[in-house]
């Protein structure tokens, strides 16, 4: 197994000196991803052990060749559509198929990693008995990329590399919405979302001293309008309980990234409001083309809400005319949209710079 674990390492050694080269003769910055579901490009389909994956149609239903790739949609996801903004084809490919095909390392590889996995959360205890990877072994995962690319083309480089580099984290609804249906709720929300923020804090520390230097954020969107948690209300209506965690996070991360990039000599950041510009669309859906913002296109029961997307689900005919996918993820057309508005938007979504102007702020 050592040995196994030194070969890998060699070979993504070379694959990072590669990006490193590529990167410097070219406009576009490398993209490392983090976070959970919303992310994730097949991390999970990865781990043998994970109970959270979505490795079976009808999911990818719309991606090319109508095939899964553990992508939590029909088709491409909000990362996808960030790099397509960038200028490359989709998301890099996850951190673990690096390591499993580092012989046949091939360009699609020189742009970047993403470490997302469904399930986890910013708290180590989030999803931990599903299988997954958490955020903080996220961060450790990146950490071996920066050791490998230091031995490969020294610190200097390394360091003028990764501050060219876009590092993109979504996550935290999955901490909010395991601890709003805990039956262990000792803290008032606040108090919880400040123990959320002191521990997503610590993690962003850990990735500026590891080289990062900008930071595009995705706030918690409006979780109690998911489609399985409205089927908790008698009128299929928003928990709004749920969504004060929300809108309490986004406030939270607000001052905790105003704080940081004071603190931190070169750290550059742009958060995204996603709980804005997830309500917008709810309440004007005619807007952007959307004619259900309420169910899932793919599932069961109630809102097709109260059973997973399987090869058995009941699948809507124009996935184009929903706004959620399954029981809690949007659909492509919602994500592109997502995207679009991250990289383009004005502060109202974004702030205080959107992404295209984080990526090209050199």
């Amino acid at each position: 197994m050592a040995k196994r674990w030194v070969s890998s390492f060699l070979f993504l050694s070379i694959f990072l000196a590669m990006v490193v080269s590529h990167s410097a003769d070219g406009p576009l910055p490398a993209l490392f991803i983090l976070g959970d579901s919303t992310a994730d490009v097949g991390t999970n389909t990865l781990l043998p052990q994970s109970v959270v994956r979505a490795d079976l149609p009808f999911n990818g239903i719309d991606f090319p060749h109508s095939r899964p790739t553990g992508r939590f949609s029909n088709g491409f996801n909000t990362a996808d559509f960030l790099a397509k903004h960038i200028g490359y084809r989709r998301s890099p490919p996850p951190f673990l198929s690096i390591l499993s095909h580092s012989s046949s390392l091939s360009k699609k590889f020189l742009r970047g990693v993403n470490f997302a996995s469904g399930g986890s959360g910013i708290l180590d205890t989030t999803g931990q008995t599903l299988g997954i990877i958490t955020l903080g072994a996220q961060i450790q995962q990146f950490a071996t990329v920066h050791s490998n690319l230091t031995a490969a083309i020294g610190p200097e480089e390394t360091e003028k590399f990764l501050s060219k580099s876009l590092f993109v984290i979504s996550t935290g609804s999955n901490d909010i919405i395991n601890y709003f249906q805990s039956n262990n709720r000792t803290l008032p929300k606040e108090e919880f979302i400040q123990n959320l923020g002191y521990a997503y804090e610590n993690h962003l520390r850990t990735l500026f001293d590891l080289g990062a230097r900008k930071f595009g954020i995705l706030s918690v969107p409006p979780i109690g309008c998911c489609p399985s948690l409205r089927t908790l209300d008698p009128s299929y209506g928003c928990l709004e309980e749920m969504n004060e965690y929300a809108t309490f996070f986004y406030t939270t991360i607000q001052a905790l990234m105003q704080r940081l990039s004071s603190e931190y000599q070169g750290m550059k950041y742009s958060l995204g409001n996603a709980y804005d510009m997830a309500m917008y669309v709810v309440n004007n859906p005619v807007a952007f083309n959307f004619t259900d913002v309420k169910s899932a296109c793919c599932g069961g029961g109630k809102l097709n809400a109260q059973s997973p997307c399987v090869p058995t689900a009941a699948l809507c005919s124009d996935r184009d005319k929903y706004l959620f996918w399954d029981l809690f993820h949007p659909t492509k057309h919602a994500c592109k949209l997502a995207a679009f508005t991250l990289y383009t938007g004005e502060p109202v979504f974004v702030s205080p710079i959107n992404f295209s102007q984080l990526a090209m702020d050199n």
